[in-house]
């Protein structure tokens, strides 16, 4: 049967063409990159040859073309298929190094070397993020429970590195390194999934700033355990920790009491440029005064951030400073794999294959006990530990570290990179194992008792919405029943409201003691709108003379609810009314009297609701539903 509006269909046509011409875009990308490195493929640094006619340092550009285009169709696969930006940047480095004799490939670790202004970029703006006000409030959670968790886990893996064979400083650092998360992946899953306030999403975040602050004494670490080749006296080692307090303390004073003014006369001469390479010389003055202290130049920066946290400036900085901290980082993870010893992961794979699950196991054992040490939930706990079970990016810089410093082996250096990378590119499926995992446990449950539930008005989920519909109809002292069954939840309620009952809305003899069959007035207030539809439909085939009013999370889901019987008028969605009493608000805020406001709002509302009607009516007709729901998108309402 022919779609009724064309206009949908041509839609659906578009969406669906742009999704499978995304290999061709692949496909045209790859043969591009085999155009670009062929030369660089055949130029070798010992014959000297030119290329295109292009020598010396357009050779150079040539080669730096050939690692943008790597990047360019490394890391566009890498996030399409979940495993984000770093594995792209990481595979982009090794098949650089495995298929292209370029200059880098001969001398990997001056590129490495050269990158790791990276991760000192990174670390500056780690500072700036951890205003002192910030660090104290949160002090209890990060240097408790994430110093707690972050040595629990280091000293497992540690004993497993001894346990192994490794010598004891190697073992303490390669414990150390594989002990930190991944900041970006457990991040981009806590904002995905909407949980940053979370109990879950606080608890995570305050271990993985705790994490972003231990990379700095663990550089120092790496300092401080690498072989110096010399005897050191006691005199010397007190004079060098003078020279490194001495040099500390001379920061935190320019940091304190220079940087802003510097800052404020720049800013003056409003000039964005100069405003970027202030920003910048920021961060290499920092690491310069570390370097000839002889400590790390990460601290430098790091220290830097943290004393222009408070500074007017902070955010002008963070934002000169994000490109370029993007751009070396991805460099950095480049020549990380760039400088991957292929030869030495084949020679260990097996060992690799069973590290790589025997670490998970370690750290996500270490993370679960010591949250459960802290009174943390079974299943917050849990999904913690499988969260956060991976490696982290901080892994390769401190493995880096430690190459440089003579203090890991190169071949022991590309076995742990290697564990890191493939315990991050399976972290994509922590989500899933937990759904999995949880399924086969007890969930917390409380007994369901409806012995005095007889309200004339059942309510279906407490959260923000069911809670603003509960409160006018508890005022005016109409019998009102709360179901809901979240745990947590039921429990806070008991702050404001007599009593929430717990009950799966989704199942009918649970409606039905709820007083379903009796009640008056039916609200499904549920957020997630497939439990919603679940509801809605349980609700008009058991108890169909109540009437029926249902939250709506978006226009998809009202056309859904519709199309499932739920008349139109009954059905509101849960921001309509809020965003045109906004709009209404900015009108008047405009000037505009306040009877044309309101009438201006009336109107645009009567045409939205013909919209959604028309919408309402083309999916109605379950041929064509699906194609006329995927073709709905925001689109201009205009007055006649």
């Amino acid at each position: 049967m022919a779609c009724k509006h064309p206009h949908c269909c041509a839609d659906h046509q578009r969406r669906a063409w742009r999704v499978t011409r995304r290999p061709v875009t692949y496909i045209c990308a790859a043969i591009l990159l085999a155009v670009i490195g062929a030369p660089a493929q055949a130029a070798t640094p010992e014959d000297g040859r030119a290329i295109f006619g292009l020598v010396g340092l357009e050779l150079a550009f040539l080669e730096a073309l050939a690692l943008i285009a790597l990047a360019c169709v490394f890391v566009p696969l890498s996030r399409a298929v979940g495993l984000g930006t770093v594995i792209g940047y990481l595979v982009a480095g090794v098949v650089a190094g495995a298929g292209l004799s370029i200059s880098f490939t001969g001398d990997p670790e001056e590129l490495l070397h050269f990158a790791e202004f990276g991760v000192v970029l990174f670390l500056f703006v780690i500072g700036l993020e951890f205003r002192p006000a910030r660090l104290w409030a949160m002090r209890g959670t990060i240097f408790g429970r994430g110093l707690a968790q972050v040595m629990t886990c280091a000293a497992l893996l540690t004993s497993a590195a001894l346990l192994f064979g490794l010598e004891w400083r190697v073992a303490v650092i390669i414990g150390l390194g594989l002990a930190l998360s991944s900041t970006a992946l457990v991040m981009r899953g806590i904002d995905e999934s909407g949980e940053r306030n979370s109990t879950f999403g606080q608890t995570a975040i305050a271990v993985l700033l705790f994490e972003d602050l231990a990379i700095v004494p663990f550089l120092l670490l790496v300092t401080l355990l690498a072989p110096s080749g010399e005897d050191a006296t006691l005199a010397g080692n007190l004079w060098a920790t003078a020279i490194g307090i001495g040099a500390i303390a001379l920061l935190i004073l320019i940091g304190r009491y220079a940087l802003d003014p510097v800052f404020r006369i720049i800013a003056r001469t409003r000039t964005p440029e100069l405003m970027t390479a202030a920003a910048l010389g920021v961060v290499v003055f920092a690491a310069l005064i570390m370097a000839s202290a002889g400590l790390s130049y990460a601290m430098g920066a790091f220290i830097a951030g943290v004393m222009l946290a408070e500074s007017s400036y902070r955010h002008e900085m963070e934002a000169d400073i994000e490109p370029f901290r993007g751009l070396f980082m991805g460099l950095f993870f480049m020549a990380v794999g760039l400088s991957l010893d292929l030869s030495a992961v084949a020679q260990n794979w097996q060992v690799i294959l069973l590290a790589v699950p025997l670490t998970i196991s370690l750290k996500g054992l270490g993370a679960y006990g010591v949250n459960r040490a802290f009174g943390t939930p079974h299943p917050t706990a849990l999904r913690i530990a499988l969260t956060m079970g991976q490696h982290g990016e901080f892994g390769f810089v401190l493995f880096s570290a430690a190459t440089s410093a003579l203090l890991l082996p190169g071949d022991l250096a590309s076995v742990v990179v290697a564990i890191v990378t493939l315990s991050m590119a399976l972290s994509s499926q922590s989500d899933r194992v937990y759904r999995f995992v949880s399924r086969k446990t007890a969930p917390e449950t409380i007994d369901e008792d409806f012995t005095d539930a007889a309200g004339s008005v059942l309510i279906i989920g407490f959260g923000r919405v069911g809670q603003l519909v509960a409160q006018p109809l508890i005022a005016e002292g109409v019998p009102v029943t709360l179901l809901d069954h979240d745990t947590d939840r039921i429990r806070k309620a008991h702050r404001f409201i007599e009593r929430v009952y717990f009950g799966d809305g989704r199942r009918p003899e649970v409606l039905a003691a709820a007083g379903a069959g009796s009640a008056k007035v039916i609200v499904v207030a549920t957020g997630k709108p497939e439990i919603t539809l679940q509801i809605v439909a349980t609700i008009q085939r058991k108890f169909p003379d109540a009437a029926l009013l249902v939250r709506a999370h978006d226009r998809i889901h009202a056309v859904r609810l519709a199309s499932e019987g739920v008349p139109a008028e009954a059905i509101i969605r849960e921001t309509q009314l809020s965003a045109l009493a906004l709009s209404g608000r900015a009108l008047h805020a405009l000037g505009y009297p306040e009877d044309e406001a309101e009438e201006l709002i009336a109107q645009l509302r009567k045409l939205d609701a013909a919209r959604l009607n028309e919408q309402i009516i083309a999916a109605s007709n379950a041929e064509t539903r699906d194609a006329v729901i995927t073709a709905i998108a925001p689109e201009q309402i205009r007055r006649s």
